[in-house]
């Protein structure tokens, strides 16, 4: 984008452009432009996840439905479903985050603690607690707790 285009151009027609305005190295406007370029490429291709993710749920369901005993579905099934389910929210998830650092240049920090929330309940939602080993449970809750206490105070300060 040359200095004139970037003229016309106000933070009305892009909010995070005011950023890339500011600065007065041309070389770093440029690298500004290449990242938001980068990040835009990012969110196409999390849409394309996100479809395939759906594909891949009604595989499962259409797989585990299709087995005898036909149209019943076993607990390990259900927990299956579920993680594909999960795996795909996560998706649209990062997808919102990735909307917002477009939308605003700023990492928003309470929705990624949430995904990150998000994405470690998926993984507690499918532990075979049968092959899991102690340590990596209490890691687990760890995470859990320190996400949770995170989420907590960073929503208590607003």
């Amino acid at each position: 984008m040359t200095k004139k285009q970037e003229e016309h151009l106000t933070p009305k027609d892009d909010p995070g452009l005011h950023l890339l305005l500011e600065h007065e190295d041309p070389t770093i406007r440029f690298l500004h432009i290449i990242i938001r370029i980068a990040v835009k490429i990012l969110a196409v291709l999390m849409v394309l996840v996100i479809v395939w993710g759906i594909g891949d749920v009604i595989y499962v369901l259409y797989q585990r439905l299709s087995e005898p005993p036909f149209l019943l579905l076993q607990i390990d099934d259900i927990i299956a479903t579920f993680g594909a389910f999960l795996a795909v929210l996560i998706a649209i998830e990062i997808f919102v985050n990735i909307s917002m650092y477009l939308s605003s240049n700023v990492i928003p920090v309470r929705l990624v603690i949430a995904t990150a929330l998000m994405a470690v309940a998926r993984k507690v939602i499918i532990f075979d607690f049968n092959e899991m080993q102690p340590e990596f449970v209490y890691g687990t809750a760890a995470v859990i707790l320190a996400l949770g206490v995170t989420y907590w105070l960073i929503t208590k300060r607003t």
